[in-house]
């Protein structure tokens, strides 16, 4: 476990955020051109070495129900790549709207639509199946004898 010296010299090391220190000994990590109100990327970090990153919907991380994941037993590495996760995360533009019909030879159509974080597919109003990327989904539907509309 790094001591929180170790933590804050490798969160200090990303120039994009701006440290803000809390009550009782913690800091926090902002980060200010986060395109989205949240802009807390760590989060009371402690000088026990307990702290948090906000990482959202991430589906690589087990984010608590606000989206953030203690960093209390992490290493550099993890450190380094979590917060690094987190800074792209609010940064990025969100995935455009995609709501398309595909449709068999049969006539027969799906409805492939984009509901962070998920790709859902519909059969009319019913849930078909739900896939974590565009590749998947795009791949259960070519699978399954359905082309993309034009």
């Amino acid at each position: 476990m790094l001591t929180f010296e170790q933590k804050l010299a490798v969160i200090e090391s990303f120039p994009e955020l701006t440290r803000k220190d809390v009550s009782m000994k913690r800091v926090n990590f902002h980060y200010e051109e986060s395109l989205y109100d949240k802009k807390i990327v760590v989060y009371h970090l402690h000088p026990n070495g307990n702290g948090f990153v906000y990482v959202g919907n991430l589906p690589q991380y087990q984010a608590d129900d606000k989206g953030f994941v203690n960093i209390r037993d992490f290493s550099e590495t993890e450190l380094r790549s979590i917060v690094a996760d987190a800074v792209d995360y609010l940064s990025l533009e969100p995935e455009p709207p995609y709501d398309k019909t595909w449709t068999n030879r049969d006539n027969i159509k799906l409805d492939l639509v984009y509901e962070e974080p998920f790709w859902n597919i519909y059969t009319g109003k019913n849930l078909e199946e739900s896939f974590g990327t565009f590749s998947d989904a795009e791949d259960y539907l070519i699978d399954q004898g359905f082309k993309e509309p034009k």
